[in-house]
């Protein structure tokens, strides 16, 4: 359950850079706001994705408080989601060992 996780994440992560790297500078440097709705849309399905996925697949799996607060503030952070994936790597691995 913590690999779909990860892979969650990712994706999370991957809208996120689309949403600040691509939409937003075509929007205002480039006077193209067409690309902000969908990816933005897109963005928003991925997030409640990651928290709803969040709450499915990591209960009961070892984590501490101090864990679910990082993985929750992960998806609000820029590059969070992918700073957070070697630790959420760990978790995997110990819990298949």
């Amino acid at each position: 359950m913590i690999r779909l996780f990860r892979y969650i994440g990712v994706a999370e992560g991957i809208t996120t850079l689309a949403l600040f790297l691509v939409a937003m500078p075509a929007k205002y440097w480039f006077g193209y706001p067409g690309l902000v709705p969908p990816i933005g849309l897109i963005h928003g399905v991925a997030f409640i994705a990651y928290i709803l996925a969040m709450t499915i697949c990591l209960p009961g799996r070892g984590f501490a408080g101090f864990d679910w607060v990082r993985t929750t503030l992960a998806a609000f952070v820029p590059f969070g989601t992918f700073l957070n994936d070697p630790f959420l790597k760990r978790k995997q691995l110990a819990e298949t060992a």
